[in-house]
């Protein structure tokens, strides 16, 4: 049988890689020197910030069955840790550890808080997943509002900012691109990774039939839970960067409008590839920024809607299934007219119209 050579699916070979993701990936690390400040942090960064934290959505979703709504209140968790043990300018806790103390504790304590909801929720499957996330997200979302002892309320912390390292300020536009840029790559190639490895496979396979796989000796919810603490590594850290990002945490962050944005960031890209959530991730932040140029600010939460039913209407894969398609029709329509071509000379060859010697 022959074997199929593709870079995101265990064949690492530079010679197995389409020249297109070549170029993406010169596109990715040019694209700061030839765009502005603007384009480069609010369209550049933020993109892969939101695509890292739906990504860990995908990851759930697309290989466990797991639809989590808690995956932005998670990242918004790591952002929190980050304000009370490191540094704000609101002077409400603020415990000034250093900075690589607080971002290791962040991104630890987010993908414990994501194991302990991956407990709770483990246990039920389809809309009551969904649901039990969801009250998970809402209950957080009310919690910070209302405590000002530790959360500051409603307020929340400003003045949260990332290392200066080597001379270089990280939240300068380029260097903060290129910081989202290595992380959401890293991420990225861990879930292609994961995606065939022993664990990976077991979690599909307990995606498809649970009850098998427990027959098996697999321990269901476990194997679960530990996808859950996976995928809040991967939100947490991506928390830290938003938190950065902003320079600020409040309970507007991690709100249900947005706990539902990742969601549609994830589904409109596709689930059922690590590329699709920074796929969406690009078309919402650039929606965010220029439909507001054509329609009111109050109307871009239809705008979003209209896009989301238009897509899961027209590619239930998303974004990335629609491209699979078109992509596969064409070629599908090469390799007829290849096939239509080699028929036409071998006959033209039986005919004796052409020297065969």
């Amino acid at each position: 049988m022959e074997e199929r050579g593709n870079f995101f699916y265990g064949i690492t070979t530079f010679s197995d890689i389409h020249p297109w993701k070549f170029l993406v990936i010169i596109f990715l690390i040019a694209y700061p020197g030839f765009t502005s400040d603007f384009f480069t942090f609010q369209i550049g960064s933020y993109s892969l910030i939101l695509g890292t934290i739906a990504l860990s959505l995908m990851m759930l979703a697309g290989y466990g069955g797991m639809v989590s709504l808690a995956q932005m209140t998670v990242a918004g968790f790591a952002g929190y840790i980050m304000a009370i043990f490191g540094e704000n300018t609101v002077g409400v806790m603020g415990l000034g550890w250093p900075w690589w103390l607080t971002t290791i504790t962040a991104i630890l304590s987010a993908a414990i808080f994501s194991a302990i909801v991956g407990a709770i929720s483990v246990r039920t499957e389809g809309i009551y997943t969904i649901m039990i996330t969801l009250a998970i997200s809402v209950a957080f979302f009310y919690f910070v509002r209302q405590n000002y002892q530790i959360f500051n309320g409603f307020t929340g912390f400003a003045g949260i900012k990332p290392p200066t390292l080597f001379g270089i300020y990280w939240r300068d536009p380029v260097p903060f691109y290129y910081l989202t840029l290595f992380v959401s790559s890293a991420f990225l190639l861990t879930v292609f990774y994961c995606s065939r490895s022993t664990f990976g496979l077991g979690l599909q396979a307990i995606r498809d039939k649970p009850r098998r796989m427990r027959a098996l000796g697999y321990h269901v919810n476990w194997h679960r839970i530990m996808a859950f603490f996976l995928s809040g590594l991967i939100a947490g850290t991506a928390g830290v960067l938003l938190v950065w990002f902003n320079g600020r945490i409040s309970p507007g962050s991690i709100g249900v409008d947005v706990v539902i944005d990742i969601l549609v960031i994830a589904v409109v890209g596709g689930l059922r590839n690590p590329i699709g959530p920074f796929l969406g991730a690009i078309v919402f932040v650039l929606l965010e920024n220029f439909a507001i140029d054509l329609i009111d600010r109050e109307r871009f939460n239809t705008v979003i809607g209209i896009v989301f039913l238009l897509v899961v209407f027209f590619s239930p894969d998303g974004l990335l299934g629609l491209w699979d398609r078109i992509s596969r029709r064409i070629w599908f329509k090469r390799s007829v007219r290849d096939i239509n071509r080699r028929a036409q000379w071998e006959d033209s060859v039986a005919s004796g119209s052409i020297d065969n010697s």
